[in-house]
């Protein structure tokens, strides 16, 4: 019961506070373990497929441990001063964890800046939320660019860090996040990180399958409650959740295009090199600017609901069980 009331508490946290920028952000401190993690391990193990292989697979295993065993310390020693300090503490580690009110704000930064037809400043604040290249991008390029950013990140920002709190509280919440932080810094296909990042993009993956299944069919109900076209987010989803070279990624993006009738992803450009990618969706009508709050609330949808769904779940189970 202390961790569903924990969850709850940090899930409401999030939607008022979200991260201000001034507050450090304990993933920050996971970022930073990565980067000093990667330098040590590349200067330890020889610079070979193999070597590389290797130093990428020690990384992949001590980030997530230390990210679970450091929030697990605090709040066994939290417990032994007072029970109350330990769910205080819990709650706030709950909320950090969380990613919505955050996700909402930067998106709608960009989309602000496209109201004020500032195209330059939209480019600008989405290069802070995605990974692609923005500087090409017109403004067609950038909203699908942020709804898909917020259809993406509604799984793993969201809706996956819920899922793991619910089983096992804010440790295993934290652990999923370094998981997660390796894929986005690490799990990449290129040059530099094809053989260091290869585990690490393959626990993300594993992590992530059962998370982003249920973020689908959560927002395709989710979009039924909304008012948003339901048949043809099935029919989407269906059709093109593989279209990523993620197993997960496409998911809820392409709920996400089926429910607001447009075609996202395509064609895009990283690091200066342009990657070929299929189309999801179909477009039954051109994106526009209201897309992004669109997108917004079909998200705010998807969490309110995954809240509402795993928290009677485990309230359930707690209440069989004792």
């Amino acid at each position: 019961m202390e961790i569903l009331i924990m969850v709850f508490i940090g899930f409401v946290l999030d939607l008022l506070i979200g991260d201000p920028h001034w507050l450090y952000h304990p993933v920050r401190l996971i970022g930073l373990g990565i980067s000093g993690g990667e330098k040590l391990l590349r200067r330890i193990f020889p610079k070979t497929k193999g070597g590389e292989l290797a130093g990428g697979t020690v990384l992949a295993i001590f980030i997530p441990v230390l990210s679970f065993a450091v929030p697990f310390g605090i709040l066994f020693l939290a417990g032994l001063v007072h029970p109350y300090l330990r769910l205080a503490i819990g709650s706030i580690f709950c909320y950090q964890i969380l990613a919505t009110k955050s996700l909402r704000d930067e998106s709608m930064r960009v989309s602000r800046e496209l109201d004020k037809n500032d195209l330059n400043g939209a480019r600008k604040y989405l290069s802070w939320i995605v990974g692609r290249d923005t500087e090409r991008l017109d403004e067609t390029g950038v909203i699908k660019a942020a709804v898909e950013t917020v259809a993406e990140n509604a799984s793993d920002g969201v809706i996956a860090p819920l899922f793991y709190m619910m089983i096992g509280g804010p440790a295993l919440g934290f652990l999923y996040k370094g998981v997660n932080t390796l894929d986005s810094m690490v799990g990449y296909k290129n040059e530099k990180y094809l053989y260091f990042g290869r585990v690490s993009a393959k626990v993300d993956d594993v992590f992530n399958f059962i998370p982003a299944i249920l973020s689908a069919w959560l927002m395709i109900a989710a979009s039924a409650f909304l008012g948003f076209d339901v048949k043809n987010a099935v029919k989407i989803y269906r059709r093109d959740h593989r279209n990523h070279s993620s197993p997960n990624s496409a998911r809820t993006e392409s709920v996400c295009a089926g429910a607001l009738r447009v075609q996202l992803a395509g064609d895009a450009y990283y690091f200066g090199k342009l990657v070929k990618k299929p189309t999801i969706g179909d477009p039954l009508r051109p994106v526009e600017r209201a897309d992004v709050r669109r997108a917004n609330r079909l998200m705010y949808g998807t969490a309110i609901l995954a809240l509402l769904i795993f928290g009677a779940i485990r309230l359930g189970v707690l209440l069989l069980v004792f």
